[in-house]
């Protein structure tokens, strides 16, 4: 078979410029999560700040506040892994490790912040209306794609142990 017909062109090489093109496919998922998950909480953001209850929006109460901060707080966090292992990617670095656990979290947080939405809605969020209730069921595909959660623990945790013995 000539080389321009093997991945990676070069015999022996396939394995590891498939696992390249995992690394990108996971940091887009998480980029994806991250964007998906913004929108959920600005939604949420906006019912809470509408919805009155005890004549004040519910957004002043703190329990309110307290679910509305930590999702924030998660986007955040889930950002800065993407940026992170995008920029570490486009520097041509290996980002097996970094890819996996921005996939890993940012899925995962998006999971969180759109049970969070649901329960900011209350039995709102189970109404097509607000919309909520498709994304609640939606991001959970993110947490499958490119590799389950359980794959990246895989994956983070033999590169760690990988690196740790040289």
């Amino acid at each position: 078979m000539p080389a321009a017909n093997l991945i990676g062109l070069k015999e022996g090489q396939g394995f590891k410029t498939a696992m390249k093109v995992l690394d990108k496919g996971r940091i887009h998922i998480a980029a994806v999560a991250v964007g998906v998950a913004q929108r959920i909480l600005r939604d949420a953001l906006a019912y809470a700040l509408d919805r009155k209850q005890f004549g004040q929006p519910i957004c002043e109460f703190q329990l309110v506040q307290a679910m509305l901060a930590d999702s924030q707080a998660e986007i955040y966090a889930a950002e800065c892994m993407v940026i992170d292992a995008a920029r570490r990617r486009d520097e041509g670095r290996n980002v097996s490790t970094e890819a996996s656990c921005s996939k890993m979290f940012a899925t995962e947080m998006c999971g969180r912040v759109a049970d969070r939405a649901v329960q900011i809605l209350g039995g709102s969020g189970y109404l097509s209306e607000f919309g909520i209730e498709r994304f609640y069921r939606d991001v959970r595909l993110f947490r499958l794609y490119e590799g389950t959660t359980q794959i990246q623990q895989i994956i983070i945790a033999r590169n760690m142990v990988r690196d740790a013995r040289g």
